[in-house]
């Protein structure tokens, strides 16, 4: 049996032990007579098969602040297999304003290390396991560990980016959520989620086949204890990407096209998406600067332009309010998101309820929390690589997104820059749907590194200069050239059809045209 994680910044509290599984579900035993008694309610409730996943599960949530705190103890109440927590940052006094496992013994110390003596004390069958390490240092195999992903509270989308990479990469589903202060919001990229659900039997037999653009019948079978009158109805559900979802998808068809509809959509969305493009621009905005206001009015509008909504609900009062709630933590309103990602991991488990598609928005002024099926043209679920390259549009927002994702790296923290350093090469073969990170082609295509020309290979060394390069097609030319390392770089890109140029930095040089202009190229001397 393998010990998890192995990082050695993985600490238990004292009545903790280490899990002896390694992040898949593999019970070792079945529920005991004392467990079916403490969870007897729940289990009435949604059956021994879906608490026994839930007693196997290991589960993965990133920093440690008053959402996480409604996470953790939701879960750990349920009675998940184990809990680890990450987060580098440290208590201070703001912290003590919403989040119930702290007290002012806790300032200075690690936020992590702190929290999980309490938690831990809600379910000593739970165990609770601690990182202090910044997230962004760990590899993408760290994550393969884990059953879920929850990543809450963090405030760059680049961030969030790179671990929704990861989890695709290694098959989890992933989370990421935050709360801005009487706002917040709920993603979900579960990739391909199957359920089962119970019902009565109609009058006419249930059809296979979509129900929705993202949701399908799979199979319909009688249900054992009552097969004349009740039936078991198989589905699945099919996600896109953060970096697809969180800014490239429009509204559904459906929406779209009722004028009632697109009144009703919460302007929080637009206020989101505009936050999230501010944050990649310039940094958190201020509180109380006009210049602030005005940046992050005119990219709202625009969003909210781009989603198709009429202007008069995007008000100056709404704006106003959304940014001077910006950096807030309200207990109710953490509690109300968090009870609600908690009970939508609870479901995936069990498998048999529906799950978030895609994206909740939250709006404490109307208590509201409006659900969004948010996807960009093209493939879902699993296609979404392998088949992007079908839809132009789609390759072309995908190289976007990671272009932006990578360049807006340059000149961060250290912390960042070891993260781009430790991904090594990658590759992503669109067309064979090749994914790999150092030197591992997950799908048995090219060996990622050796062949620079094939997909998305990526080569970043720690403290260095690095690349990257997409063929969306797989079809082995490379019209992309590579784009700058943390440390600084040489490299002309061009993803949107318009000729870049970079001074040269670190002895590098990089030239290069638009592939318009029908090639490019960069050089590392």
């Amino acid at each position: 049996m393998a010990d998890f994680p192995t990082e050695s910044s993985i600490q238990q509290p004292t009545t903790a032990t280490q899990p002896e599984t390694n992040g898949s579900s593999a019970p070792n035993q079945g529920i005991s007579a004392d467990e079916i008694a403490l969870y007897d309610r729940q289990i009435r409730l949604w059956g021994m098969k879906a608490q026994e996943r839930i007693r196997n599960a290991n589960i993965l949530l990133i920093t440690m602040k008053a959402l996480a705190n409604e996470i953790a103890k939701n879960l750990v109440l349920a009675g998940i297999g184990s809990l680890t927590i990450v987060d580098h940052e440290v208590v201070t006094e703001p912290d003590l304003g919403a989040q119930f496992f702290l007290n002012s013994s806790h300032l200075g110390l690690n936020r992590a290390e702190a929290a999980s003596p309490a938690i831990q004390r809600l379910n000593p069958r739970v165990k609770v396991h601690v990182s202090t390490a910044d997230i962004r240092t760990q590899s993408p195999s760290f994550f393969s560990q884990f059953d879920i992903v929850i990543a809450t509270d963090i405030d760059s989308p680049n961030t969030l980016n790179l671990i929704n990479t990861a989890t695709r990469l290694n098959s989890r589903p992933f989370y990421a959520a935050s709360s801005v202060g009487i706002y917040g919001f709920i993603f979900a990229d579960l990739i391909e989620h199957d359920f089962v659900i119970s019902r009565n039997k109609s009058n006419l037999p249930t059809p296979i086949g979509p129900e929705t653009r993202t949701r399908s019948i799979t199979a319909v079978n009688p249900k054992p204890d009552n097969p004349t009158l009740q039936e078991l109805v198989h589905k699945r559900e099919l996600y896109s990407t953060w970096l697809l979802a969180s800014d490239l998808a429009s509204l559904p068809a459906e929406i779209l096209k009722s004028p009632r509809r697109r009144k009703a959509v919460s302007p929080i969305l637009s206020c989101l998406r505009a936050l999230w493009e501010f944050i990649t621009l310039y940094g958190t905005p201020p509180p109380n600067s006009r210049e602030a206001l005005a940046q992050f009015t005119r990219i709202c509008t625009e969003k909210h332009k781009a989603l198709g909504l009429p202007t008069e609900t995007l008000t100056s009062e709404i704006l106003r309010s959304f940014l001077q709630n910006v950096g807030a933590e309200i207990a109710p309103v953490t509690a109300v998101l968090g009870g609600q990602l908690a009970q939508d991991v609870i479901n995936v488990l069990g498998a048999s309820q529906q799950p978030i598609q895609n994206f909740v928005i939250f709006d404490g002024d109307k208590m509201e929390a409006a659900v969004y099926a948010l996807h960009p043209e093209g493939p879902l679920g699993k296609a979404l690589f392998s088949e992007a390259a079908s839809s132009t549009d789609a390759a072309a927002a995908m190289a976007a997104g990671v272009q932006n994702a990578v360049a807006a790296m340059q000149g961060s923290d250290a912390a960042t820059a070891a993260l781009l350093g430790g991904l090594g090469p990658v590759d992503v073969n669109m067309m064979g749907g090749g994914m790999g990170f150092n030197g591992i082609d997950q799908s048995g295509g090219l060996v990622p590194g050796l062949v620079p020309e094939h997909g998305l290979n990526t080569v970043l060394p720690a403290g260095g200069v690095g690349g990257l390069t997409m063929d969306p097609m797989g079809l082995g030319s490379a019209p992309l050239p590579i784009i700058p390392g943390p440390s600084g770089g040489d490299v002309v890109t061009d993803f949107t059809g318009l000729p870049v140029t970079i001074p040269e930095a670190n002895g590098n040089q990089g030239l290069g045209q638009s592939p318009a202009q029908g090639q490019g190229q960069g050089q590392q001397q």
